[in-house]
């Protein structure tokens, strides 16, 4: 049996694959990007040996795992020969412990070339943690900001094809940051796993270089940005997109045109109190209408003021902000070579 420290250029190649012998529920809060959720006990059955072990101990809470588990061990052979397909596996529970172990053990038996992560999932863990704690702290960042509907994830995107390194945070957490922001997105992930996945991607950078990154609150949608990496964020040089609000409009209606009427309006009643009874009605009727510029226009009149704040608030910690002119008929392309040119 062969257990091994976490080893991020190793364990995230093509040649391994990651399974998650945890239970359902437990993946689903948090798990190592691309691992495949592989449950030795489902949800119920966990907790009926967790409840075992802590009320008659040990032993009996074993011999209850080996009966639930003993029918399905042709099925996990099985399955995980098809999934491994000739890869080498990599298991982990919570902390390396029994579960995984007790896997390991049944796939190498069929023959099957295994690995077990030391410390399990809760190592991972804390190799993520300490990657977002050192590059907050360390690395060289460059905060993209402008008020919404800038294009600043546009940007972001373009700057990162030209070769520039990009951590998009909102691509992260499935939501762009505003009332409308889960729209067109994938369920955003828990907090836990937005940090395991950010732990993965600050990996592929080198903290020596300018990384860009989008000006953000402390919450994207559901998920909390880290206190290191947010503080990170207000003290790096800003650079602001300044652009009109027609074409801002524009790109809101390029960003979100696919969402239903009915999505549009309950953004809209999300923030009906602060955007004020008359403009609420207002973008309703356009939402109704189809005038969907219309609608964004509203949405940017509220959006604005909040926006203003943050800017002030950005000067008060003392970030550097460069006002970056854009022009309506530029394109996304040409204004990240614009920032590369003139500010990178």
């Amino acid at each position: 049996m062969v257990e091994v420290q976490f080893n991020p250029n190793h364990h995230f190649s093509e040649e391994f694959i990651l399974l998650d012998v945890r239970a359902p529920s437990e993946f689903e809060a948090g798990h190592i990007p691309g691992a495949h959720s592989f449950p030795l006990f489902n949800d119920n059955e966990r907790a009926e040996v967790g409840t075992l072990y802590k009320r008659e101990g040990k032993d009996k809470a074993v011999n209850r795992g080996l009966e639930i588990v003993g029918p399905k061990l042709a099925y996990f052979v099985t399955e995980a020969k098809t999934m491994a397909n000739d890869k080498t596996i990599v298991l982990y529970c919570w902390r390396g412990g029994m579960r995984s172990g007790s896997m390991e053990w049944l796939l190498e038996t069929a023959g099957l070339k295994v690995e077990r992560i030391k410390g399990g999932y809760k190592a991972y863990r804390g190799w993520a943690n300490q990657k977002i704690e050192s590059y907050s702290n360390g690395a060289k960042w460059r905060v993209l900001s402008g008020m919404t509907g800038s294009g600043k994830t546009e940007v972001l995107k373009a700057l990162a094809q030209k070769g520039e390194q990009v951590i998009d945070l909102e691509g992260l957490a499935e939501h762009r940051g505003s009332a409308f922001g889960h729209l067109l997105m994938k369920p955003q992930p828990t907090t836990e796993h937005f940090m395991n996945l950010l732990g993965k991607e600050l990996h592929a950078l080198r903290s020596s270089k300018p990384i860009w990154i989008e000006d953000e609150s402390r919450l994207i949608g559901k998920v909390v940005l880290p206190n290191a990496l947010y503080d990170a964020i207000q003290d790096a040089p800003h650079y602001d997109l300044n652009v009109t609000t027609d074409r801002r409009a524009k790109n809101l209606v390029e960003q979100y045109g696919d969402a239903s009427a009915d999505q549009f309006k309950a953004s809209f009643t999300s923030i009906k109190k602060r955007l004020g009874g008359l403009r609420y009605k207002q973008a309703v009727e356009s939402v109704d209408n189809g005038d969907l510029e219309a609608a964004a226009t509203l949405a940017l009149d509220y959006y604005d003021k909040t926006y203003s704040h943050a800017l002030v608030e950005a000067r008060k910690g003392g970030a550097t902000i460069y006002p970056i002119k854009i022009e309506d008929e530029m394109t996304f392309d040409e204004v990240a070579q614009h920032i590369i040119e003139n500010h990178s």
